[in-house]
């Protein structure tokens, strides 16, 4: 009898174990028992041109901060939520920083870690694996998502209000679902070739190629590995919702509302546990004229103040939009809530417009972390504490083992959850 657990069903490959699916047969499913470890979900929330800092920081640390301008609509989930003061990856260059705030790493200087400039997202992808049918959704509304790479480097690419709902509910056809599993068939008959070739080539080449050739094997790998993990879910039907396909383009408030609504549907149906959302500003909405990136570069100028002051809150009313979401939701795997059991993050890679790296916008809520509190740590040269030990402390909250992530020095000290 055939092992159904071969090569095609389980593979481990560039030090990832790439999971089954749950299955109808799964003691899980029928109610026989519950996960040994809980289930965690991840959603970063950011855009490409940082916040205006005045309006974001706590003046106090600890619980009884004054709620910044910016902020306050999360005023209601303050014992939920977490804000940041002075964590950074410790990075210069303005606009170059946007793509490191998953990952604390520079794309051209990913060659100096084992894991390369690997984002957040895609790390506890790799870790969740087939067990959903997205390992990880990378999302945008009005504006490009810069946040999301590969451990081989290459940026994911992200899906806009529409491609998102479609993604999410609308099944595919017959026709279209016959297409792409011969295409999973002779992908996968391509690699065993290219693999099979690669293995006889790797003994010729000499040590200054054998660098090159392993990152090219990674990427063979990771394509292979998406093929392992996608194919399973192809006949297995889509979640249903009431909610209609959300029209798209009505304006930067109500396309993000709609995209977040959707997120809390995709956590909801657990049709993914790691999703990154970056949003925008369409010239002409709340009355303005302009672009985001021209009001970010304000100079304490009053009419660009004002015009981040709007987009900015409307990114928090939003955000706190999720956040009542998730709250209101049971979680039929955990207990509690979903909130519970989702870190929700807001961060930029930039600062602010002016190009500042320096002391990120940071805040998380959910999670099971333990919140409530304005954080400041030290803000003097050699005492800094990295931001990635934020992220390695969220890494492990996800439940991925793991000592160190990317530059980090450890987790983020005094800023605990529950295991």
């Amino acid at each position: 009898m055939m092992n159904p657990f071969n090569r095609r069903r389980f593979l481990k490959g560039a030090g990832v174990a790439i999971a089954l699916p749950l299955m109808e047969s799964h003691p899980v499913l029928r109610g026989a028992s519950k996960p040994k470890k809980p289930v965690k979900r991840f959603v970063c929330l950011s855009n490409n041109y940082g916040i205006y800092a005045k309006n974001w920081f706590a003046k106090e640390a600890g619980r009884g901060y004054e709620m910044p301008e910016t902020l306050k609509p999360l005023e209601r989930h303050r014992e939920d939520m977490t804000l940041f003061s002075n964590l950074d990856h410790g990075n210069t260059g303005g606009h170059q920083g946007v793509p490191v705030l998953l990952s604390g790493v520079r794309p051209h200087l990913a060659g100096n870690y084992s894991e390369g400039n690997i984002s957040l997202d895609q790390k506890m992808a790799e870790h969740v694996g087939a067990q959903t049918r997205f390992p990880s959704m990378t999302v945008r509304v009005n504006e490009s998502n810069l946040v999301s790479f590969t451990r081989t480097g290459v940026q994911v690419p992200a899906l806009d209000l529409r491609q998102t709902y479609r993604a999410l509910f609308l099944e595919d056809s017959k026709e279209a679902k016959g297409k792409q599993a011969q295409k999973y068939k002779l992908h996968g008959s391509i690699l065993d070739v290219v693999l099979e070739e690669a293995n006889s080539l790797r003994g010729k080449l000499g040590r200054q190629d054998q660098h090159k050739f392993e990152e090219y094997l990674d990427s063979v790998r990771t394509l292979e590995q998406k093929i392992v993990q996608q194919e399973p879910w192809l006949e297995r039907p889509k979640p249903t919702t009431d909610l209609q396909e959300p029209p798209q383009g009505k304006g930067t408030e109500a396309d993000l509302k709609a995209m977040v609504e959707l997120i809390a549907l995709a956590i909801e149906t657990d049709s993914t546990r790691a999703i990154t959302l970056s949003s925008g500003f369409a010239n002409g909405d709340f009355g303005l004229a302009g672009g985001y990136h021209g009001f970010s570069h304000h100079g304490e100028r009053e009419k660009e103040v004002a015009a981040l002051k709007l987009i900015e809150n409307n990114k928090m009313r939003q955000m706190a939009h999720l956040l009542d979401l998730l709250k209101a939701k049971a979680d039929p795997v955990n207990g509690g809530t979903l909130l519970d059991h989702t870190m929700v993050m807001f961060g930029c890679g930039m600062a602010t417009g002016p190009h500042s790296t320096k002391n990120l916008p940071l805040l998380v809520a959910g999670g099971g972390f333990q919140h409530g509190e304005s954080k400041i740590y030290p803000e003097e040269k050699g005492q800094r504490v990295p931001a990635t030990n934020l992220l390695l402390s969220m890494l492990q909250n996800f439940g991925v083992e793991a000592d160190r992530f990317g530059p980090s020095t450890g987790t983020l000290t005094g800023f605990e959850w529950k295991a």
